[in-house]
C-alpha cells in the first residue's frame, strides 16, 4: 500500500479531501466549457451589429440566433450538470467524515469538557456549503479572468486597459476586504461559540436557575457575551459592506466608462460598433467572478477556518486501528498499580489501586467525597484512560478492545444519570437500531421499572425529552439502571445506584443486585448506605485518592466502626414516590 493510501487509511478527512479531488476536476472541466460558451453573446451582438444591420439580411439574423440559442442552451445544462455533481459530490463528502468526526467530537468532549468540540460538526456544513456552492465555482471562474481580459486588449488596447484597471480594483477591494474583517470575523466566530456553550451547558440547569433566583445573573452574563460578538460582527458587516458596496459602484462605473470608451472609438473609427457592445459584454464577464468572490468572501472565510478546525482535529485525534474481535468476557476484572488523571490536568486524582473482581462477587467502593471513587469508574468504563497501570477484563487490557464492543459487555450507572431525547425504549436499548422488545422489556423487567414505565402517559413509547426533565430524579436513576442492565452484559458497574431512591426502590436495587450475583456477573458498585455495602463480598476503600484497604467487606467493617451497617427504619416514609 503507497504512503498516500496509508494516510488517507489513518485519516477520514484526508480521504474525503481526495475523493473531492476527482469531483472537482470533472467540476473544472465542465467548467471550462461553460466559460467558452460566455463568448456566444458578445460574439452575436458583435454579428448583430456589424453584419445583419449592414447587410439587412433577415436570414442571417435567424440562423445566428438560432445558433446562439441552442448554444445557451448547451450552457444552462452544462450549469445544471456542474451544480448538480457538486451537490452529490457533497453528500458523499459529508457521509465520508461524518461518523468519523462524530467520534472524534465524543472523544474530544471527553478529554477537554470545556473545549466547545461540539461546534466542530457545525463545520462540516459549513464546509460543504462552500464546496458545492456559488463560492467553489467563483474560484472556478476567477481563471478565466486574464482571457477575457486578453479579448477586449485584442479588440483595442484601451479597451483592454480599462477592463484590466477595473479587475485590479475589484481585486484589491476583496482583499481590503479580507485585511480588514479577517481578525473581528475570528472574534466574533469566538465570542459566538462561548455565548452558545454557555446558554447550552446553563439550560441544562433551569429548575436550579429559577428555583435560586438566577436567571437575572446568568441572562446578564450570557447577553454580555452574545452582545460581544453582535458587536464585532457589526463592526465586520460595515466594514464589508462599505468594500460591497464600493465594488458595485466600481462595476456600474466601469460599464459606463467602457461603454464611453467604445463610443469614442467608434467615433474615431477605429472600432466597430457591434465591438464596442462585445467589449461591454466581455468585461462583465470577467468582472463578474471577481465580483462574486467579493459577495462570497464571508462564506469563504468561513469555510477556510471551518477546515483549519477539521483538519486539526482529525490530525490531532488520528484513526484508531482495527481492533481484533475478541471473545465475549465473564466479567473478570483485574486492577494493578492504576493512576488516574483528568482530562486537561497533571496531579492524579487516583493512584496505587490494585484489586480483582472475579464474576459472581460484588465490590463495595467505600470512602468520602473527594477519595476518587467516580474517578475510579470513570476509568474501568474507559472513559478516563489509566495513567499508570493497567485495568484487564478477562486478561485483556480496556484499550485492546473495540469501544463499541467493550460497552455492550458493560453496564453502567453513572452518579448523575443522564437521558437522551427519544423514548423510553430507545434509551432503555442505548438507541440501537436493530433493539428487540424482549431485550428491552427483560431489562426493565430486571430493573424493578417495568410496572412503573407502564404508568407513564404512553408507557415505553413515553417520550422523556432533553434530559429526561420530564422524570423525577428516582424514575431517571431507575430507568438509567435498566439501560445499564440491557444486553445482559458481564460486569455491571454503579456509581451511587441508590442516590434518588425512595424506600421502595431501594429494596429493589438490593434484590437486583442478589440477582446478578446469582447470574454469575461481576459488580462494582458505589454507596455511602452501609445496607447497600453489606451486600458486597469485598470491599475497597479510598481515602484521599489512595487506596487504603482491600478485602472482604465484614473485616474491613470490624476495622472501620465508622462503617458499620445501618439499619434502615421500620416504619420508612418515602419522600417521593416513583411508581
Amino acid at each position: 500500500m503507497s504512503e498516500s493510501n496509508i494516510m488517507a487509511t489513518q485519516n477520514p478527512f484526508k480521504a474525503a479531501l481526495q475523493t473531492y479531488r476527482t469531483i472537482l476536476v470533472a467540476t473544472i472541466v465542465f467548467s471550462v466549457a461553460i466559460n467558452l460558451l460566455m463568448f456566444v453573446s458578445p460574439l452575436y451582438m458583435l454579428q448583430v451589429y456589424d453584419r445583419v444591420l449592414h447587410s439587412r439580411s433577415e436570414t442571417t439574423l435567424l440562423m445566428i440566433t438560432f445558433i446562439a440559442l441552442a448554444l445557451l442552451g448547451i450552457y444552462a445544462i452544462l450549469e445544471w450538470i456542474r451544480s448538480r455533481v457538486l451537490v452529490r459530490a457533497g453528500m458523499r463528502f459529508d457521509e465520508m467524515i461524518a461518523k468519523a468526526l462524530f467520534n472524534r467530537v465524543v472523544t474530544s468532549t471527553i478529554r477537554q469538557p470545556n473545549g466547545k468540540s461540539e461546534f466542530v460538526l457545525a463545520d462540516v456544513d459549513r464546509l460543504r456549503e462552500f464546496l458545492t456552492g456559488s463560492g467553489l465555482i467563483a474560484l472556478c471562474d476567477v481563471p478565466w479572468v486574464p482571457i477575457f481580459l486578453l479579448v477586449c486588449f485584442l479588440f483595442h488596447p484601451m479597451v483592454g486597459w480599462v477592463a484590466l484597471c477595473g479587475a485590479v480594483i475589484v481585486l484589491a477591494l476583496a482583499l481590503a476586504n479580507e485585511f480588514l474583517t479577517k481578525k473581528t470575523l475570528n472574534e466574533a466566530s469566538g465570542m459566538g461559540q462561548s455565548a452558545q456553550h454557555f446558554a447550552n451547558t446553563t439550560l441544562q440547569n433551569v429548575e436550579a436557575i429559577r428555583a435560586l433566583g438566577m436567571e437575572g445573573s446568568l441572562r446578564s452574563r450570557w447577553h454580555d457575551m452574545h452582545r460581544g460578538m453582535l458587536v464585532k460582527q457589526a463592526i465586520a458587516s460595515d466594514r464589508a459592506g462599505a468594500i460591497q458596496s464600493l465594488s458595485k459602484f466600481v462595476r456600474m462605473g466601469l460599464q459606463t466608462a467602457i461603454l464611453g470608451v467604445g463610443a469614442y472609438l467608434v467615433l474615431e473609427g477605429e472600432i466597430s460598433p457591434g465591438s464596442m457592445i462585445a467589449c461591454s459584454i466581455l468585461m462583465g464577464r470577467a468582472l463578474q467572478p471577481v465580483d462574486q468572490v467579493v459577495g462570497q468572501w464571508k462564506q469563504f472565510v468561513g469555510a477556510r477556518q471551518a477546515y483549519g478546525r477539521l483538519s486539526n482535529l482529525f490530525k490531532q485525534m488520528p484513526e484508531q486501528e482495527e481492533k481484533t474481535a475478541l471473545p465475549a468476557p465473564s466479567g473478570r476484572l483485574s486492577i494493578n498499580g492504576l493512576a488516574v488523571v483528568a482530562p486537561g490536568a497533571r496531579t492524579a486524582l487516583l493512584q496505587g489501586v490494585t484489586f480483582d473482581v472475579q464474576p459472581g462477587e460484588a465490590v463495595a467502593l467505600v470512602g468520602p467525597s473527594g477519595a476518587g471513587k467516580s474517578s475510579l469508574m470513570r476509568a474501568l468504563v474507559g472513559i478516563w484512560p489509566a495513567f499508570s497501570g493497567s485495568i484487564r477484563l478477562d486478561g485483556a487490557e480496556l484499550q485492546h478492545w473495540d469501544p463499541d464492543v467493550l460497552g455492550k459487555h458493560l453496564g453502567y450507572l453513572p452518579q448523575s444519570v443522564e437521558l437522551f431525547n427519544g423514548t423510553v425504549a430507545e434509551n432503555i436499548a442505548r438507541f440501537q437500531a436493530d433493539a428487540d422488545d424482549k431485550d428491552v422489556l427483560a431489562a426493565a423487567t430486571q430493573a424493578r421499572v417495568h410496572q412503573m414505565i407502564q404508568n407513564l402517559p404512553d408507557g415505553y413509547n413515553t417520550q422523556i425529552g432533553i434530559g429526561g426533565r420530564s422524570l423525577s430524579g428516582g424514575q431517571r436513576q431507575r430507568i438509567g439502571l435498566a439501560r445499564a442492565l440491557y444486553g445482559n452484559p458481564s460486569l455491571i458497574i454503579l456509581d451511587e445506584p441508590n442516590a434518588n431512591l425512595d424506600s421502595e426502590g431501594e429494596e429493589s436495587l438490593f434484590q437486583i443486585v442478589q440477582e446478578l450475583k446469582a447470574q454469575g456477573k461481576a459488580i462494582l458498585f458505589v454507596s455511602h448506605k452501609m445496607s447497600l455495602v453489606s451486600l458486597a463480598e469485598k470491599a475497597l476503600i479510598l481515602a484521599e485518592g489512595r487506596m487504603r484497604s482491600f478485602g472482604p467487606t465484614q473485616e474491613l467493617l470490624k476495622i472501620k466502626p465508622a462503617l458499620k451497617p445501618v439499619q434502615p427504619p421500620t416504619d420508612p416514609t418515602p419522600t417521593r414516590s416513583i411508581a
